[in-house]
Order: structure tokens, then C-alpha cells, then sequence
């Protein structure tokens, strides 16, 4: 099957482009970008020398695609992909958006998180959210796949398995995410270049991150009911990973063995989620993911105060390792096809 990557110069782009050399049954026979049209991969992705002998960036054109890829991975900023989608769906393209141009149900969130008119409703309701520890049944065979965001991906799944079983209120939740630099994309910006936050921890979007909106909207249909959250990311020094950490309030006299029991329940026999129990460190580490697909998961309850956590590599598990895992439910592949590589370490 053929693949073109649109976007594939930044950080995300090059995760999909190492990703897709290891896929059994995909092949990249386009990668677009605007600012590097005509260069080797390997002249912007140096770690692929020797991956992809010939081929080379060539500017985005409707045309070259459709004749050239049966699947599009679009790794290009929030508004980019909008007027995109409908097209590539139009020539009989299966689509996978990693922007948050689809990602949200209700149209009426993207003028309050986004700033602008959704002109595609019908499309909202036609992508299935990219998360196939939640969506895997609607994946198959989808022909437009809405790949979620990093932060919303780590709090989703610490908080998943509570909600789905109602162990914690629903009202109130808090959360909170550490994040590394490479979140923020390629090209660097004030505040958010890697030299910035080296040496400093600090919070950000204090009065409302985006994610939230994603995060509230795949609790509410576990839940069956509103989910109201508040989720701080933080900038750490770090380069890549995301861990959250959410707090809430339990239902009755919830336990630990509860709480076990729900998150064994949940994710005992997925893929690419591991429950940290048992170990010396007892909480996830974003250390112990890098590299992979994985997010570890664990839980602590303190009284009447329910804490879960969730460690990702905000590149893989958070952008280009889900992006795939949820493309080959979707294509009929093999779900961990390509996405096999342990975690790093040290890293």
C-alpha cells in the first residue's frame, strides 16, 4: 500500500517517515514540504540516510498524491489540513489528520478553542477518534482517522479506565502535564526553543489548554454523561515525552484493589498499554518510553483523592507511532506493524 506523508520535514514527519521503514506492508512513495521541496529526505532527517535512496521532498499537489499514495498522513499545523481532508477524501484516499482539524465532535468548539468556523461538520461526525484502546471497533475500515494530541492522549488514558467504571466524580478533575520541547514542533519559537526551557520547569495555557476540549469529549461518551476537566501543561527540559498526572475525587469507598481491577480490566490485553505495579519505581516514567509506542499507566489513591498517570512519548504513543498503530486497525494490518521497537535505553 502506498503512503504519502504530507508535512514530513518537522519532527512528526520524521517519526512517520522511521516508522513506515519498518512497516511490513506500506511503502512512502511521496513526503511533501513546502520549504524543502527538491532535497533528499536524509538532507532533513539524517538519521534516515541510506532509508529511502531517491526519493525526495516535492511540494504538495492534489494531483501527485492521488496518482501516487492510496493513504495520506497529514503532519501539518492546526488549519492546515481543513480544506485538505475533504479533497484527498473526494480522489478515494484514506485520510489520517494529526492535526486537531477533526478531532473535535461538536463544530461549535473549534470558534472557542480555535478561533474559527468548522465549514466541514459532516466530516467531524464521519472521522473516528484516533485511539484505538477506545475506538477500535469504529477504526475498522475507516476512511478518515482524526489522530489525537499528546496531552489529551496521556490524560485520556490515565483517567479511562476510572471513568469508564465510575470510580471517580466527574465534575472537578485536575490535571496536570509535564511536556518536552519537541511538542512544540521544529521550528523554534520564544519561550518554547529548547535552550528557553532548559534548566526550567513552568506552566503554561494556565486558563485553558486546547487538549481539554479532547479530553472532556472521550470521557464524557466512557462516562455517559459530562466530564468536566482542567488541564495545565508545564514545560520541562526535556526533548521528548509527556507524563500526566490527574486528581479526582472517588465515588464511595474506592480502594486500590478497585482501581486495579479497573485499569487490568481496560487495558490487560492492549498492545501498547503497560500497567506499572511492582516495580521500584511504581509510577510511570517517561524514561521507560522513549523511543516507542508505549504508555505506562498507574494509580495511587491517598483517602478520598484518586491520582492516575500516564508517561508517553509525546512523538510516538502522542503523534506518529498512534497515528500508524490506529491507521493499521483501520487498513487491516497487523495493529503493531512498524511500531515493534522497544523503548530506549538509556535515553
Amino acid at each position: 500500500m502506498r503512503v504519502a506523508i504530507v508535512g514530513g520535514s518537522g519532527y512528526v514527519g520524521g517519526e512517520l517517515l522511521r516508522l513506515l521503514a519498518m512497516h511490513s506492508g506500506l511503502s512512502v512513495s511521496v513526503v511533501t514540504s513546502e520549504s524543502n521541496h527538491g532535497r533528499p529526505i536524509h538532507a532533513v532527517h539524517y538519521n534516515l540516510k541510506g532509508y529511502y535512496p531517491g526519493l525526495r521532498f516535492v511540494r504538495y499537489s492534489l494531483d501527485t498524491v492521488s496518482k501516487e499514495a492510496d493513504a495520506v498522513f497529514l503532519a501539518l499545523p492546526h488549519g492546515s489540513s481543513l480544506h485538505k481532508v475533504p479533497e484527498l477524501l473526494e480522489v478515494g484516499l484514506k485520510v489520517v489528520d494529526l492535526s486537531a482539524d477533526y478531532r473535535l465532535k461538536n463544530p461549535e468548539l473549534y470558534r472557542v478553542w480555535y478561533g474559527y468556523e468548522h465549514p466541514y461538520p459532516d466530516l467531524l461526525q464521519r472521522a473516528v477518534y484516533g485511539m484505538p484502546e477506545l475506538h477500535r471497533d469504529e477504526l475498522r475500515g475507516a476512511d478518515l482517522i482524526a489522530s489525537p494530541g499528546c496531552n489529551a492522549t496521556a490524560s485520556i488514558l490515565a483517567l479511562a479506565p476510572l471513568i469508564k467504571e465510575g470510580l471517580i466524580e466527574t465534575d472537578g478533575i485536575i490535571i496536570d502535564v509535564k511536556a518536552g520541547s519537541s511538542e512544540a514542533g521544529s521550528k523554534p519559537a520564544p519561550h518554547d526553543h529548547h535552550p528557553e526551557r532548559e534548566g526550567s520547569i513552568r506552566p503554561y495555557a494556565g486558563e485553558g489548554h486546547r487538549h481539554v476540549a479532547e479530553v472532556e469529549q472521550e470521557l464524557s461518551a466512557l462516562a455517559g454523561s459530562r466530564v468536566r476537566a482542567s488541564l495545565t501543561p508545564h514545560a520541562v527540559p526535556s526533548v521528548r515525552g509527556a507524563l500526566a498526572s490527574a486528581y479526582s475525587r472517588g465515588v464511595g469507598d474506592v480502594g486500590e484493589r478497585d482501581v486495579l481491577r479497573a485499569f487490568a480490566r481496560m487495558y490487560g490485553r492492549e498492545p501498547f498499554v503497560r500497567i506499572v505495579r511492582n516495580t521500584p519505581l511504581k509510577y510511570p516514567s517517561t524514561k521507560y518510553v522513549i523511543g516507542s509506542n508505549f504508555a505506562d499507566v498507574s494509580f495511587a489513591v491517598e483517602g478520598s483523592i484518586v491520582k492516575a498517570f500516564a508517561a508517553i512519548d509525546n512523538l510516538m504513543k502522542g503523534a506518529a507511532g498512534q497515528a500508524l498503530q490506529a491507521f493499521n486497525v483501520a487498513a487491516g494490518f497487523d495493529e503493531a506493524d512498524g511500531l515493534r521497537a522497544p523503548p530506549l535505553r538509556p535515553a
